[in-house]
């Protein structure tokens, strides 16, 4: 057996071995990191402002084919952003101060061909996913709290998740083990002292 041979071999094996030991911990293979479907957080900033504490936030978000699937049968999916507004005190548990929510239901319309969107009680529908998901993907200074001491230390909890307390119970017994619909960021920024 030529040596250039042996060590294509070897490489393989070894990268077979790697495959089956991240399988088995659970962790996702090299493989499957490169464009997996999911969700990041691009873009987290707080500024103060006239009105307030704002925030604005980029995610990336990618469904999966599964995702997908349920939608184009009629599964209607919840999107949750929460940001908590906290003041850090060396003396005693951290105090909350302000909490926001934003919901969005996602639904395919089959006889329309269209997807509608709904958030604080207001649908429209868009053309393709892709617009839809658009939507919920950036938001720029949205209000977060009235105000904000400048002296104080606080620090903003935000996540964007895929709700799935929302889904259909009998979706909800197997999802534990896909990652497909494990679509959730979490983050902690701390608010830039100003004004």
């Amino acid at each position: 057996m030529p040596l250039l041979r042996r060590r294509d071999l070897l490489q393989r094996s070894a990268s077979a071995l790697l495959t089956v030991a991240l399988a088995q911990t659970g962790l996702p293979s090299l493989a499957q990191t490169s464009g997996h479907p999911g969700i990041e957080l691009t873009q987290l900033v707080t500024e103060r402002g006239e009105d307030g504490l704002l925030l604005s936030y980029a995610v990336r978000l990618e469904l999966a084919k599964d995702v997908e699937d349920a939608l184009l049968k009629g599964v209607a999916l919840v999107f949750v952003a929460e940001a908590e507004l906290v003041k850090s005190r060396w003396y005693w548990y951290d105090k909350p101060k302000a909490r926001v929510l934003r919901r969005w239901r996602l639904a395919y319309q089959p006889l329309t061909r269209h997807w509608r969107l709904s958030f604080d009680g207001l649908s429209r529908s868009y053309n393709s996913l892709s617009e839809a998901l658009g939507v919920m993907r950036r938001a720029s200074q949205w209000r977060i709290s009235d105000n904000v001491s400048g002296d104080d230390d606080h620090y903003v909890n935000f996540s964007f998740r895929l709700d799935t307390d929302e889904l259909p119970r009998p979706m909800q017994i197997g999802l534990g083990d896909q990652n497909g619909w494990n679509l959730a960021v979490q983050r902690r920024i701390t608010v830039n002292a100003g004004r």
